[in-house]
Formats: structure tokens, C-alpha cells, sequence
């Protein structure tokens, strides 16, 4: 049978020489099974790595700021800067790569910020800084200054609060329940939870804390001559167990072990402290007395008792200086109490103890939480049947949401596109072809996702979802440039590899310069930079599996249709196979055999799936036939008046140019309307009220109002929980966020989900609820995930302290008056209560005290000194020695302090010095090692980019004070950064682009005319983010950036086709009607299911949406514009740009025939020239 007689074409020999040579696309066609294996292969590779993908909320954040903290328990924040800050900002200040150095020494705690240039290593910074904390020099009593970093991913990734089940009948009981919950806290639940996989630390906060307390009478010390620092030291020496080494003795061996450490309290009061001198003590005078009255009888046998007792006591306490013994109960109040309370946590108005429980770093976030919930269902049964467990956060429930919702629209948005390839076809066949392309390309993606440590999380599933409409753009050039070579008479083989052949520099270049734009985002500082480098990697990846396919799995199943399904050629055996001696003929026979097995097995498979396909088509395909009828009908109009369109638009240059250019300049104009923010915050199901109440506010008054705010708020509609915390918290990051008794953080859990309705309801009555205490500051705020600054942030600096106190209150009462600003707070508005002492040095020189000898009596006095530790069962509990209450409660007790122990005569405190009430700052901020006032606000109703222009109004209007110069900080400076990073990476893409388009077209020129898509793509996407009321945001940018490579795809298609036309002898104008004629239909069916594709990110409304959301608002904007424009715009430019002669490009496409022949042998091409 001849090839003519062979409808299905011409029956090629597999080891014969290719059509036009080799290549990847003939390689594809003929290696059938090769290629089906390989694609098998990366797909089974892929769905492996996505078992062991990390699955998280976002990438892994690495912010270049770094945090020392350091803790000098009871210091005021002036002693904070002056002792603790100043130094460590004079020793981490000169570490390399430092862009900012920002503190805040507030009571008790310094926080020393530093901010690095991005993209420094953080890792070697952290060493650095370590090196210059090692050589600091802080005070004795400070703790160990700790080095934090920021991360959203150190928030606990659940929280669990232990709470009775019956409210406490009396004071007592609460004790009794609050101190239960925290022993079974700390001894039973945290070492059962600890264990857990992923677990990397279990704190613990709330309730009452086992303390041993020494309440030392400071009249006995005194009349004992004895400093508080022997009490002190005794405690310490006593409370040892020491190992002496070993013995030997015959053939036994011991461990020697001094056993010392206090068993009861009973040990501890009864620890022997001193003794009473023989130099006028009171038991020396005892003695004295005793004998007297022995000798004033005459009696012999009572001096000889009297003298007995004496030399007993002498004997008994020789090693202690001959006088009687002296115990601490004798001298102080030893007792079983508990800590000061530094939290106080409540869940539902009922006190509770809290577990924030932390992953590893490296650890999968919601396999840890699921690990962590079976665990406690085991441990239900152990639970005491009066504690309730209750989980107050989750984070994996809002990934697990998160990351489904993204699926969802991913899914949603590949079906969208399959519909539209089905409804422009009319083949099953083909849409088949195509559609196989998503799947293969999203599930290999998995495997180099692996590769390159990306996690699963909302920014990489985002990319994936964004390449659903993407992946088959390709594919979709490709089938359908086979499709024209097939109407040109070819066999189903060679228009296979010809048709995909004629389009692949195009699909190349298209698809390389999508890739290429995500190049710059290397160079993108900021959070935006971290935040999309897992999006952008995805992308690339799936776009970049996608042109692979195009090249290869494309064109394959492409030559099957119409193929006999079995219907194999004979292929001779290899060489080395070949069976030289007869009993090998079985060996080669086998091998034939088996290899023949599996191509039929393989190729049934493939026969049974294409046959169910096509019974699937079969009964859908009435249905959608219909459904093309209707969508296809307005389709043939607008082609028609296209066509019809654009000759007149090729004769009307000016008029087509003039009218973009109006679009694109008005465009320009409106771009202020939008707004600027820096990245939308993610919508939780919770969010947080912070009330800020009058420095020196005692924690229990905090409390109360937390509390208050719980039981009137706790039932209403659209709330599941309250949860409320007084004082210091349990967080373990370098979040500087606010802290003291005088704090209350009232994090509101909104059932079902949440919604912006419903917390917009509660914040309003919330702060109704808080016009009942004027003197509190309140703020509202969703957790952190972005950034830990507040939208608006004003540094005030100056030298003089008081014109800088003035310019805080004077912008703070502004802002407080305009109604876009809410929560003002500034760092200058309140002083913190306080005792000032003030030393009288002559008068103390006089005493021979010194300033540092009293201080030193005052801190162990009044604060107290943990002399050493308890150790009860697993646990160990402080020993905290101090005056006792009456002697330190008081500013009148303060002052009747003896300050110098030891001596015969006290000295009381109001002797050496002056003790005043007064008040200092509560915080003092600094910037660059110098004094700043920082005003900072939430916004309302207004974006960030208006409210920092806003601002700088205002004080131009109405200046501050002299001398002091304003800074905006906050996200105000990191959106100006990130802008200028982003612009600078906008340009560096078209740049990319236009090298990688003038690197396929062989032209400086095309390139630039394609380039006029870009300003297209402007006017779509700034009138889609005006339409939806999304303002610029970082989001925005990247959405544009990507645009750049979108937008270039549809022209480079047109431009090629017209070159390839014009090298075939077309002439310009015709050569541009009919480009645009035979590639309209691939540019609308890749626009469309782009468009479609992104169509369920731009309408979600599902957790994560706010970040996904002006992304692909932006490129259908810009896409479905640009392309609209870009059929007439770009034929128009390119017909008054490209001046060279028709003859030209024939001649250059004779000469591309001839150099095709040459490389392939063949002359054929070159005789017919």
C-alpha cells in the first residue's frame, strides 16, 4: 500500500532520517513511549515531593532586624537607658551592614532594635552581634541580654488555656484553684506536650506561681548587727549537694555525696544563720546574769551548774564565735507564697492558666497541630475532672482554610479555562491534548518545589493557582498551529512536528520573557521581596514545565490522532543485541518479547483512556456543541468587524495612536484616586484590642477592666470567645510590643469564621464600651503577620528634650482631631510614677557609707534577691529573701530603711538622703543613639500613602516647635521603600524583556514596537483597581510586574507570524491583516483562559484572598485591555516603525530555507528556489 493509499498518511520508519533533522519535537513524536515514561515519571516524582512538602501559612520570613533584649527587674526606664541601653547601643552600633538602630527602655526591660540593609545574612549578623554582647559590661543584676528575631512564624502555633470548671466559693478557693492549674501546667501537661513532634518549647503563663518567701525583720538584723547580704550567702552555702568523689574500700566501691539541700521548710526556718557575740549580746548577757544570781546564793552546786552551761554553750557554738545560736525564724518569716504576678490571663471572665506551645523552625505547621490535638486526646483521661482544656488558638485551622480555598479557586480556574479551549475547538480530542498540560505541568512543579525547600503556603499555592491560567497558553499556540498544518495536507506525523516547529521561537520567547520578569524580584527589598519569592519561583517553574510539554508531550499525542492505536512497525533489534551463538537466540527472543509486552501494554492503557475520553465526549459533546454555537457566535461577529476594523485603522494612524495616548495619559491622572497601602492585611478569624491605661496602674485594676470588658461583651453576636490578658503575656519573639501591669490585650475569637462586618460591629462597641474610662488608651489591631509597625509612625528628634515633649503633644492633639486618625498614642504624654532618692554624700561620706553601698541595701531590701533555689519533687522553686511588708510598703517606710548593717548605731535612710514622689517617662525611645518622641496612629478610612501626605501637611501648616525635625516611620517608610525597589524592578523587567524578545527576532526594532503593549496594560489595570476600590499596594506592583510578561505574549505571537509572512513574499499591509487573521484566534483563546483563570483569585472571598486578590484584579484588568488594544495598536506601530522593503524579508527568508537545508542535507528546499 502506498502513502497516498494510506489515509492516515505516510507510515515512517523510525530509524530513518527525520523530516528537517533531529530536534527535540521530532524526538518527541518518534519516542513515544520515551517520553510518555518521562512525563509518567515527573508526575509520579511530583505527587511524592508534595507528601513531604511543608505546609505553613507563609514562606519562611527572614526580616534583617534584630532584637537585644535585656530584662534588670524593678529598674526605672531612665536607669534602663542610662545603665543598660546606651551601652549596648555603643557596642551593636558598629556592626556591619546596620541601616537603623532604634530602642525603647521602658521599666524593667530594654529593647535595643537593629535594622539591617535587606538582604543581609542574618545568620552572620546574629554572630556579630553576639560577639559585641559577649564584651559588654551591664550590671550585676541584670539578666543576660537576649538576642531575638522577628518572625510571623514564632506566634505559637497553638494556644491552650486551663481553667476550672466551677467558680471558686471564696478567696481562699481561687488560691487553691489558681495554684492547682499552674502545678498541673508546669509538672504534668508541658512535659507530656513537650515531647511531641515538631514541639520545640511549651511556656507557660498565669496563676499562681510557688515561691518560697523570707520576710526578713530588719530590727532583729540590726540588733544582731548582721547585713541582709549573711542571711543571703547562708542560705546559698547551705542549700548544696555536692559530690566528694570515691572510696574504695576492699573490694567495694562508694560514691562520696555531701546530702545538704533543704527537704521542708521546717529546714529552712530552722537553718543556723549566726550566733550571738560574747561583746555585749543579749545572750552573752544571759549568761552573765545566770551566774550572778548563782553566786548572789552562795550555793555551790548552782555555780557549778551555772559554769557547766556556760562551758556547754561555749563548747557547742565554739566554731561560732562562743555565742548562741541564731536561726531564721528567729530573725524573719519563712513561708510558703507566690511569685509577683506579672499576668494575669482570663478566658470568658474566668481567671486561667495559658500553654502558648511553639513549633521548630523547620517544622510542618499543621501536622504539628494535628500531632498536638491527638495528644491531648489521649491525655483527656488523665485530666483532672475539675480543669477544662480549652484551645484558644489554632493556627493550623486558618492555614488548612487558607490553603483549600486556594485549591478551590485553582481548580475552579483550570475548569474555566478547559471550557473555553472546549467552546473555541469543538474537538474533544484537542482540548484533551491541551488540558493534559495543567496537570502534568502543576503536579512536576511539586517536585522542584521540593528541590528548592519551598513550603506549601498561601503565597506558593497563589503562584500554582495564577499558572492554572497560564500553563496552557502554550499548548494552545502549539495544537493550534499543528491543527493549520494538517488543513495544509500534511500527515498526522509531519504536522505534527512542522506545525510545532513553526511556531516554537515564538512560544519560546513568549514564555521565556513570562519568566524573565520574575527575575527582579531578586532585587526587590523589603517585605515584598521575601513575601513573593516562593510565588515567583512557582510561576516560573510551572510556566517554564509548561513550554516542555508544548515542545514535547504536545506534539506526541497530537500525532496519535488518527493513527491505528496497535499499529507498530518492526523494529530491527540493536546491534549489541543481535544473538551470535544459537543458545543466545532465546535470550534475544525473550527480550523482544518482553519489550514488545510492555510498548502493548502501555499503548492499551493509553487506547482505554482515550476511548473513555471519547465516550465521555460522546455524551457531553451535544451539549457543548450547543454551548460553542452560542459563545461562538459573538466571537464570529467581533472577528468579522476586527477585520473589517483594522484596515481602516492601518490608514488612520494618528487617530488609533492619539486616542491610546489619551487613554494612557488620563490613565496617569487617576492613578492619585487609588490610594497606597503597604500589603493588605489577611483577614483572621480574631483580632486584638490593646488598652493602655495610666502608667503605674496596678496590675489587679487592669484586671478588673479586662475583665469588665469580657462579661459585657462575651455574648454578643458573632463572638465565640474573649480572651484576656493583664500584664506581660507569654510571647517569645522580638515583637517590641507593649508590656507592664498598666496593659490589657482582649483578643476577640469571631465565630464561623469572621467577617469584616462582624468585626467592624464589635470594634465599635468595644470602644463605646471604653468611653467610660477616658484616661485609657485603646487600639485595635489584626495579628501581626507583615510587619510589626504601626500604618502610621511619626519620629520627632530634636536636642532639647522639652521642645521635643511639646511637638509630641502638640502633633498627637491633631491627629487626635481629624477624623482618618484613631488610636493616637504618643511617647511623650505620660510620666510613670516613681520614688526618687536622692543621695546626700557629705552626709553619708560622714557615716562611711557610700552611694553604691546603700543602693545596694535598698534593691535587696525592697525588690529582694532570690538567694537560691528549692527543689520540690521535679520542680524548683525560688527563694526570695527581702524586708518584710511593713518595713518596704510604704513611702514612709522607704524612708525609715536602715542602710547600713553591721554597725552598732542604724542609720536610717532619711539620714543620707531625700526621698521624693514624683514621676519620670514610662518609655524613652531612641533612634540612632539620640532621644525621638514617636506619635503613632491606626487609619481610618483613609489609605496610608494619603495619610503620610496628610501629615506632612499638617506640620507644614502649622510647625511643630524650632529645632525639631519630623521622620515618617512605620509602614509609611517601608511603602516608600518597597515603591522605590519595585520601580526599580518594574524597569528592570521591560528591560529583560526587550532583551529576550530582540534576542528571537534577531531586531532592535520589533521588540520596541512590541514593548507598546506595557503602557496598554496600564490603562486595564489602574481602571480594574478603580472599579474594585483596591488601592496600590505591594501586591499591585507585582501584579504589574508580571503584566510586563503577559501583555509581550500576545504581540510577539502576532509580530512572528507577520515576519514569517513577510519573509514568504507577503506584502507589509497584507502581511499585518492576515497575521492578525490566523493568530487572533490563539491570542483570545490564551487571553481568555489567563483571564479565567485568574478570575477565581480576584473573587475570592476565602481566607488569604486579600493578598491574592489585586494581583490577578490587575492583570485581567491589564490583559483584557492591553489585548483589545494591542490587535489594532501594534499593527498600527509596527506599519509606520518598520520601514524596510518587502524585498528584504523575502531575501532573508530565502536565506533562513537555504541555511534549514544545509543543516539537514536536504537541497530540495534549495533547487526549488
Amino acid at each position: 500500500m502506498s502513502d497516498h493509499d494510506n489515509p492516515h498518511g505516510p507510515v515512517h520508519d523510525p530509524h530513518a532520517p527525520l523530516p528537517g533533522g533531529g530536534g527535540l519535537v521530532a524526538f518527541a513524536t518518534r519516542r513515544r513511549v520515551t517520553i510518555a515514561m518521562i512525563t509518567v515519571t515527573m508526575l509520579l516524582f511530583g505527587l511524592i515531593a508534595l507528601r513531604s512538602l511543608k505546609v505553613n501559612l507563609l514562606p519562611d520570613l527572614s526580616y534583617p532586624t534584630l532584637t537585644v533584649r535585656t530584662e534588670y527587674t524593678g529598674a526605672a526606664p531612665a536607669e534602663i537607658e542610662t545603665l543598660v541601653t546606651e551601652p549596648v547601643e555603643e557596642a551593636v552600633g558598629v556592626v556591619k551592614n546596620l541601616r537603623k538602630l532604634k530602642s525603647i527602655s521602658r521599666t524593667g526591660q530594654s529593647d535595643v532594635v537593629l535594622e539591617f540593609a535587606w538582604g543581609t545574612n542574618m545568620d552572620q549578623a546574629s554572630l556579630e552581634v553576639r560577639d559585641k554582647m559577649e564584651a559588654l559590661s551591664l550590671p550585676l543584676e541584670t539578666k543576660p541580654p537576649v538576642l531575638l528575631r522577628f518572625n510571623p512564624s514564632t506566634e505559637p502555633t497553638m494556644r491552650l488555656a486551663l481553667s476550672p470548671r466551677q467558680a471558686p466559693a471564696s478567696d481562699s478557693d481561687a488560691i487553691r484553684q489558681l495554684t492547682g492549674l499552674r502545678r498541673y501546667a508546669d509538672e504534668d501537661l508541658k512535659k507530656k506536650l513537650e515531647p511531641v513532634a515538631g514541639v520545640a518549647a511549651v511556656k507557660v503563663g498565669g496563676g499562681l506561681e510557688d515561691e518560697i518567701q523570707v520576710d526578713i525583720d530588719q530590727q532583729k538584723l540590726a540588733q544582731l548587727n548582721l547585713p541582709i547580704d549573711n542571711v543571703i550567702t547562708r542560705l546559698k552555702e547551705e542549700n548544696v549537694n555536692i559530690s566528694g568523689g570515691r572510696l574504695e574500700e576492699g573490694s567495694q566501691r562508694y560514691l562520696v555525696r555531701t546530702v545538704n539541700q533543704f527537704v521542708d521548710l521546717d529546714e529552712i526556718r530552722n537553718m543556723l544563720v549566726t550566733t550571738q557575740s560574747s561583746s555585749g549580746s543579749a545572750a552573752e548577757a544571759a549568761m552573765q546574769q545566770m551566774y550572778a544570781i548563782a553566786a548572789s546564793t552562795g550555793s555551790q552546786a548552782a555555780l557549778a551548774a551555772a559554769a557547766e552551761v556556760q562551758s556547754t554553750s561555749s563548747a557547742a557554738s565554739s566554731s561560732i564565735a562562743g555565742g548562741m545560736p541564731v536561726r531564721l525564724k528567729d530573725v524573719a518569716e519563712v513561708r510558703q507564697g507566690y511569685k509577683e504576678r506579672e499576668a494575669i490571663i482570663r478566658l470568658g471572665g474566668k481567671e486561667a492558666v495559658e500553654l502558648a506551645i511553639y513549633k521548630e523552625g523547620d517544622a510542618n505547621t499543621v501536622s504539628t497541630a494535628a500531632a498536638l490535638r491527638k495528644r491531648l486526646e489521649q491525655l483527656k483521661a488523665t485530666v483532672p475532672g475539675d480543669v477544662e482544656i480549652t484551645t484558644i488558638e489554632d493556627q493550623s485551622h486558618f492555614i488548612e482554610h487558607a490553603i483549600s480555598d486556594v485549591k478551590k479557586d485553582a481548580v475552579i480556574g483550570g475548569v474555566l479555562a478547559i471550557l473555553i479551549i472546549f467552546l473555541f475547538l469543538r474537538d474533544g480530542w484537542s482540548t484533551f491534548v491541551i488540558s493534559l498540560s495543567l496537570p502534568v505541568s502543576i503536579i512536576t512543579t511539586f517536585f522542584f518545589m521540593g528541590q528548592l525547600g519551598l513550603s506549601l503556603n498561601v503565597m506558593s499555592l497563589g503562584g500554582l493557582a495564577l499558572a492554572t491560567g497560564l500553563v496552557v497558553d502554550d499548548s494552545i499556540v502549539v495544537l493550534e498551529s499543528i491543527a493549520k498544518a494538517r488543513e495544509r495536507g500534511l500527515s498526522v506525523l509531519d504536522a505534527a512536528i512542522a506545525g510545532t516547529r513553526e511556531v516554537s521561537m515564538a512560544v519560546m520567547a513568549s514564555t521565556l520573557t513570562t519568566i524573565a520578569v520574575f527575575l527582579p524580584l531578586v532585587f526587590v527589598e523589603g517585605i515584598a521581596g521575601q513575601l513573593f519569592r516562593d510565588q515567583a519561583l512557582t510561576v516560573a517553574i510551572a510556566i517554564a514545565i509548561s513550554l516542555v510539554v508544548s515542545m514535547t508531550l504536545i506534539p506526541m499525542l497530537s500525532s496519535l490522532k488518527g493513527a491505528p492505536p496497535m499499529a507498530f512497525p518492526d523494529q530491527p533489534s540493536h546491534p549489541q543485541w543481535q544473538p551470535q551463538q544459537r543458545w543466545l537466540k532465546p535470550v534475544a527472543a525473550g527480550r523482544r518479547g518482553a519489550g514488545a509486552s510492555v510498548r502493548y501494554a502501555f499503548f492499551a492503557v493509553v487506547w482505554a483512556v482515550v476511548k473513555l475520553w471519547r465516550g465521555i465526549a460522546r455524551v457531553v459533546s451535544p451539549v457543548m456543541r450547543k454551548a460553542s454555537d452560542l459563545a461562538m457566535a459573538p466571537y464570529g461577529r467581533a472577528e468579522r468587524g476586527y477585520l473589517a476594523m483594522l484596515p481602516a485603522a492601518l490608514r488612520r494612524p494618528g487617530l488609533v495612536l492619539g486616542l491610546a495616548a489619551a487613554a494612557f495619559i488620563g490613565t496617569v491622572l487617576l492613578v492619585p484616586m487609588l490610594g497606597a497601602d503597604l500589603i493588605p492585611q489577611l483577614a483572621q478569624d480574631r483580632f486584638e484590642m490593646t488598652v493602655k491605661l495610666p502608667s503605674g496602674t496596678p496590675l489587679a485594676q487592669t484586671d478588673a477592666l479586662v475583665r469588665e470588658l469580657q462579661l459585657a461583651h462575651d455574648k454578643d453576636p458573632g463572638i465565640a470567645s474573649l480572651y484576656g490578658v493583664s500584664g506581660s503575656g507569654t510571647r517569645l519573639d522580638a515583637n517590641p510590643t507593649e508590656s507592664g501591669e498598666n496593659i490589657g490585650k482582649l483578643t476577640v475569637v469571631m465565630a464561623g469564621g469572621g467577617s469584616p462586618a462582624v468585626e467592624a460591629a464589635a470594634t465599635r462597641r468595644l470602644r463605646s464600651s471604653m468611653l467610660g474610662h477616658p484616661g485609657a488608651q485603646v487600639d485595635f489591631a489584626r495579628p501581626a503577620l507583615f510587619s510589626f509597625s504601626t500604618p502610621l509612625e511619626v519620629e520627632l528628634r530634636g536636642q532639647d528634650l522639652g521642645e521635643l515633649e511639646r511637638a509630641g503633644q502638640t502633633l498627637a492633639a491633631m491627629l487626635r482631631a481629624n477624623g482618618h486618625y484613631a488610636d493616637v498614642k504618643s511617647t511623650v504624654e505620660e510620666g510613670f510614677p516613681e520614688i526618687q532618692i536622692r543621695f546626700d554624700q557629705e552626709r553619708a561620706g560622714a557615716l562611711g557609707l557610700t552611694t553604691r553601698q546603700i543602693a545596694d541595701v535598698i534593691v535587696k531590701k525592697v525588690r529582694g534577691d532570690v538567694a537560691t533555689r528549692y527543689s520540690f519533687r521535679d520542680r524548683k522553686i525560688d527563694v526570695l529573701v527581702r524586708a518584710q511588708h511593713s518595713d518596704r510598703g510604704s513611702v514612709d517606710a522607704i524612708r525609715q530603711l536602715i542602710v547600713n548593717p553591721g554597725s552598732s548605731r542604724p542609720v536610717r535612710l532619711a539620714a543620707v538622703a531625700e526621698v521624693v514622689a514624683t514621676t519620670g517617662p514610662s518609655e524613652i525611645h531612641r533612634a540612632d543613639q539620640t532621644r525621638v518622641a514617636i506619635v503613632s496612629a491606626s487609619l481610618h478610612d483613609m489609605d496610608l500613602g494619603g495619610a503620610v501626605r496628610e501629615v506632612e501637611s499638617m506640620v507644614r501648616n502649622n510647625p511643630l516647635a524650632a529645632g525639631v525635625g519630623m521622620h515618617i516611620g512605620g509602614q509609611g517608610e517601608e511603602l516608600a521603600q518597597s515603591v522605590k525597589s519595585l520601580l526599580f524592578a518594574f524597569g528592570l523587567a521591560i528591560f529583560l524583556v526587550y532583551l529576550v524578545m530582540a534576542s528571537q527576532f534577531e531586531s532592535l526594532l520589533h521588540p520596541f514596537v512590541i514593548l507598546f503593549t506595557i503602557p496598554l496594560a496600564m490603562v486595564g489595570a489602574v481602571l480594574a483597581l478603580l472599579m474594585t476600590g483596591k488601592p496600590v499596594s505591594v501586591v499591585v506592583f507585582i501584579g504589574l510586574i508580571l503584566l510586563v510578561g503577559l501583555v509581550t505574549k500576545n504581540a510577539i505571537i502576532l509580530i512572528d507570524k507577520v515576519n514569517q509572512l513577510r519573509e514568504e513574499g507577503v506584502p507589509k499591509r497584507e502581511a499585518l491583516i492576515e497575521g492578525a487573521r490566523s493568530r487572533l484566534r490563539p491570542i483570545v483563546m490564551t487571553t481568555l483562559c489567563t483571564l479565567f483563570g485568574f478570575l477565581p483569585l480576584a473573587v475570592a472571598m476565602g481566607e488569604g484572598a486579600e493578598v491574592r486578590a489585586p494581583m490577578a484584579i490587575t492583570v485581567i484588568g491589564g490583559l483584557l485591555v492591553s489585548t483589545l488594544l494591542t490587535l489594532l495598536v501594534i499593527p498600527v506601530v509596527y506599519d509606520l516603525l518598520d520601514r524596510r522593503a518587502d524585498a528584504y524579508y523575502l531575501e532573508r527568508g530565502r536565506r533562513m530555507v537555504g541555511q534549514r537545508a544545509q543543516a539537514t542535507g536536504n537541497t530540495d528546499g534549495l533547487e526549488a528556489l
